[in-house]
């Protein structure tokens, strides 16, 4: 395949308002342009490139069903990688290679997802920390018409990952970072190994500004938020010890990147609706926003304070006020998870529903301090005061609480819908 050898301007468009995506369909077999076009990003990769092509290129040849494309993405490499790039789009069919003036893993992906026209796109990391028998499942889903992005996660069920304690303790925080501030329910930002349908990928680049390493997490959390649908596979992944990030830095920029993308995401300066699909029979597998989780949280919200005062109530006499609000509160926040759990989450079956308990007392502890707090601040200021100024009282801590308690059980206790995703549970 002629080699192509492009120098690109870092320029971001501007976003506009298109009008909605078509609705998924199958991929033909017959495409005339390759079906996959999977982009290995590089930058000073001149003893891993070569046997890392030749590798996908011959697993690709031997397992793939559909035609396909190699893409080497060259940064602005200053070793010897341009000159091997170029001997392997001049030796193996399906080939070819980019050559970018500046750095940036997610210039390089923006770059040649740009320009490509296949109908899926991928990427995967030069080290092939990720093992090629997930490649298949990865784009299987956007080939059928079935999902809109696909990721690899080394954080669901079924996962089997090699690493130090170091990596693994970053790539866990990072994520759940992700989870309590931006409320996003994909598992795994970070793995080098993602593939996304070329349709949705020329709506989404647009509205991605980061060049760099947080190129991925914006566009996952943009596409969420436009109700896309993520197809998550759990994978095999050996971690590379000679990787060359700068975990200081990079992390650094991710959470000024985590910071930028959450204001323009509470601001409303992000397209969304332009990213929706637009047939009807989509709509019921959208995700749901905040304000239907928000009816159904204080739907289950007046069920539980209405059951917490019967109980307090019944247990004033005998226990005492603060005793009876204490077992009260209780009683009604293991049935508040529940119900939440079910009605408001979707959380359906067994799994988890431990871990998801254990983190509602947590919330139920925060709810007793402030009821329990403001018990106790009515009874020093008003020693005489009777039984219905203090289901008063209790009414108002209890809407304080129950706020707070919304907004941990969506960051927090259920930050993802198993309802919606196409992988077992993390």
């Amino acid at each position: 395949m002629r080699t192509v050898r492009r120098s690109l301007p870092a320029d971001r468009p501007t976003p506009s308002e298109p009008s909605a995506l078509p609705r998924r369909a199958p991929l033909s077999a017959h495409h005339p342009e390759p079906v996959l076009d999977v982009v290995v990003p590089v930058y000073n990769e001149e003893h891993d490139l070569e046997p890392c092509v030749r590798r996908l290129h011959t697993h690709l040849a031997e397992t793939f069903p559909y035609s396909f494309r190699i893409t080497v993405a060259d940064n602005a490499s200053t070793d010897r990688t341009p000159l091997i790039a170029a001997r392997l789009a001049a030796e193996l069919p399906g080939t070819r290679w980019l050559r970018l003036a500046e750095k940036g893993r997610g210039r390089a992906l923006h770059a040649a997802w740009s320009r490509s026209r296949a109908p899926v796109l991928a990427y995967l990391d030069v080290d092939l920390s990720t093992d090629l028998a997930a490649l298949l499942p990865l784009v299987a889903p956007l080939i059928s018409g079935h999902s809109d992005i696909a990721i690899g996660t080394r954080l669901a069920r079924g996962a089997r990952v090699v690493r130090g304690p170091k990596r693994e303790i970053i790539s866990r925080c990072y994520n759940g970072l992700l989870r309590s501030t931006l409320a996003v329910r994909f598992s795994d930002a970070q793995c080098g190994f993602k593939a996304v349908r070329r349709d949705v990928a020329e709506r989404l680049l647009p509205l991605v500004e980061d060049r760099e390493w947080f190129f991925d997490t914006e566009l996952l959390v943009i596409a969420e938020r436009a109700g896309l649908r993520i197809h998550e596979v759990p994978v095999d992944w050996v971690d590379d010890l000679d990787s060359r990030v700068h975990l200081l830095s990079t992390a650094l920029a991710d959470l000024r990147g985590m910071a930028r993308l959450g204001r323009a995401l509470a601001r409303g300066r992000l397209p969304l609706t332009a990213l929706h699909r637009s047939d009807a029979e989509l709509a019921g597998e959208l995700p749901d926003g905040l304000a239907r989780q928000a009816v159904r949280f204080a739907a289950v919200g007046a069920a539980s304070t209405l059951f917490h005062l019967l109980l307090f109530t019944a247990f004033r006499p005998a226990a005492g006020a603060q005793t009876a609000n204490a077992l009260a509160l209780l009683a009604s926040a293991v049935a508040n998870t529940a119900a939440n759990r079910r009605l408001t989450f979707g959380v359906r079956g067994r799994g988890g529903a431990l871990r998801h308990h254990l983190k509602g007392l947590a919330a139920f502890l925060i709810g007793l301090s402030l009821t329990s707090g403001s018990l106790a601040a009515l009874q020093h200021g008003a020693p005489g005061a009777g039984h219905r100024v203090e289901l008063a009282t209790l009414i108002a801590a209890n809407l304080a609480a129950t706020l707070l308690r919304f907004l941990l059980f969506r960051a927090w206790v259920f930050p993802a819908r198993p309802a919606r995703r196409t992988t077992g549970p993390a």
